[in-house]
């Protein structure tokens, strides 16, 4: 929780080859962040986590994490905390069970309400944008006074800043760092820029 407390932007990994993780986590970490989310959207993720848990001073959880039995894949690849894109009891019991956090993901106060009365008090706000981004994290800030959010979903370079900027907001989780377009042309220096760039737009 302090690592991503720190480092306030979550770069959310769809990564296709496993064997070019390593280098993807050397260069988020040469421009300044500590941690990374890799997704459970293709079949190296958990490759791709065990390899980037490897780097010194990075930081990987698992995301878009469905069921339980990928709850076990992913901390017995490393994963440190685990996202998913929507609440799943089952998921969160078996977090539990590991000893690792589990963010996941609300659209509704009833959603947020869930997350409470499992024991939570920090969830994914997604996705962010299409529910009404800036606004409704502020909106549902007053109620749930004790929830910190993390905002994924339409976050980016031109308004990171606004959401950092609501106190509830923990970190964000974001995309425009590691694209796709990068990692497919392995342009690592253009990742470290991004990254770099990002961190000074939020100072």
């Amino acid at each position: 929780m302090e690592v991503i407390a720190a480092g306030k932007i979550v770069p959310v990994v769809v990564i296709e080859e496993a064997a070019f993780a390593g280098r993807l986590a050397d260069a988020l970490v040469e421009g300044g962040l500590h941690c990374a989310e890799v997704t459970f959207r293709t079949a190296a993720a958990a490759d791709a986590i065990q390899r980037m848990a490897e780097r010194p001073g990075m930081l990987v959880g698992a995301g878009t994490v469905l069921t339980a039995a990928q709850v076990d894949q992913a901390v017995d690849a490393g994963a440190r905390f685990v996202v998913s894109p929507g609440f799943n009891a089952a998921v969160v019991r078996r977090c539990a069970e590991h000893g690792v956090p589990v963010f996941p993901g609300v659209a509704s106060p009833s959603e947020i309400m869930q997350a409470l009365d499992a024991g939570l008090d920090t969830v994914k706000f997604f996705p962010a944008e299409q529910l009404g981004g800036v606004h409704m994290v502020r909106a549902l800030s007053a109620p749930f006074r004790s929830v910190r959010f993390i905002p994924t979903g339409g976050v980016n370079a031109g308004n990171v800043a606004d959401y950092l900027a609501v106190p509830s907001v923990l970190a964000v989780g974001g995309t425009w760092m590691v694209a796709p377009d990068l990692l497919a042309a392995r342009d690592w220096d253009a990742v470290t820029s991004r990254t770099r760039s990002a961190l000074e737009k939020i100072a």
